[in-house]
């Protein structure tokens, strides 16, 4: 097995020490009844701050246009002021969970909150931040990421001109960057919406059960990634874990759950056998038993135009987050129109404003 080259991950007010791996998302099966029970609360469908439907315009044809747009006098220090708020939460509650912290629950909340968007009508994605509405937020794919949205309110509250869906994928870049993995650039200017008629019909999200290359490739082509962006963005499984009373899945995809790195695809490539358990068909490796993988993180390996990719991200780690960090960004992107001159921002890591 390749060996991965760790370095010091920064854990803020904390006393516990970890190794952090070179980087990595989420469309992981991340959240746990701890978690639940000490972020969760009964307001858990309202919203502060929304903008309402008018955000979507209507062109000819019915096609909706979500044209991003900044809170005035809003700009980069006032983004990155939030960026650090949720990293430092974040850094503070690495023990939630078994100790997997909030990295792959925020990595999953900004990854499904985007990942509705269908092409071929510009409908769904993070635009109008839906999944605070029971159709979305009920969906059987997004079962446990109400304790990251939970996480999350506070922020909300305490700025209450940033929008559901800037804030949901801005803490994803949070996750990504402050757990070792490439920079995101992402963009601001959501629109909050409280029009129930624009909520994606469930089912657009990966179904974890589906073992065959092709039906993945599908749901990726109808939000318009190609093959390689598909092995790209289901990478970010290396973060987070999978919990039996929230997916029917167990168990974590290797040891460094709390760190983005290239980890994933090499497990891939290793032996892996059926679990013998009472929960979802699912992937035991064969040199521990310790870990898992999805059957439809198996259909990498079964489709040809699939596992190039995979060995490519196993063999060069730099290359899976150049690759990764262009399609996080354009998948929490997916049906915004952004103004000609609106450049995306970079955000410093804790580590980084620590080192100033």
């Amino acid at each position: 097995m390749s060996t991965i080259a760790l370095k010091p991950l920064r854990v803020a007010r904390t006393s516990k020490q970890f190794k952090n791996g070179s980087r990595f998302l989420a469309a992981g099966l991340v959240g746990s009844s701890a978690l639940a029970a000490y972020f969760y609360n009964k307001n858990n469908n309202n919203s502060n701050g929304s903008n309402g439907s008018k955000a979507l315009g209507l062109m000819a044809g019915s096609a909706i246009v979500n044209h991003a747009a900044v809170p005035e006098g809003k700009g980069f220090q006032d983004y990155q002021q939030v960026y650090n708020d949720i990293a430092e939460k974040v850094a503070d509650n690495l023990e939630f969970d078994q100790n997997s912290g909030f990295y792959g629950m925020l990595c999953r909340l900004a990854w499904h909150s985007s990942g509705t968007y269908k092409k071929s009508d510009n409908t769904g994605g993070s635009y109008p931040g839906t999944m605070m509405y029971s159709t979305e937020a009920f969906d059987g794919a997004n079962k446990g990421l109400e304790v990251g949205r939970d996480f999350l309110m506070e922020f909300k509250d305490k700025y209450p001109w940033i929008s559901r869906g800037d804030l949901w994928t801005l803490g994803g870049v949070v996750a990504v960057q402050e757990s070792g993995g490439p920079k995101i650039p992402w963009r601001p200017g959501r629109k909050d919406s409280n029009d129930k008629k624009v909520v994606p019909e469930n089912g657009r999200l990966p179904d974890a059960s589906q073992e065959d290359p092709q039906y993945v490739r599908g749901v990726f082509s109808r939000m318009g990634f190609n093959d390689r962006e598909t092995v790209a963005l289901i990478g970010a499984h290396c973060l987070g874990r999978c919990h039996s009373h929230n997916s029917g899945f167990d168990g974590p995809w290797g040891p460094s759950f709390n760190m983005f790195t290239n980890d994933f695809y090499v497990r891939l490539l290793q032996g892996w056998h059926i679990r013998d358990w009472n929960g979802n068909r699912q992937y035991e490796d064969d040199e521990t038993k310790s870990f898992m993988m999805l059957p439809a993180d198996m259909a990498l390996k079964h489709g040809s135009y699939f596992v190039k990719y995979v060995k490519e991200y196993a063999e060069d780690q730099d290359l899976f987050f150049k690759d990764f960090s262009k399609a996080y960004s354009t998948l929490l992107e997916l049906g915004i129109t952004f103004p000609k001159n609106s450049k995306p921002f970079e955000f410093k890591t804790l580590d980084e404003q620590d080192d100033e």
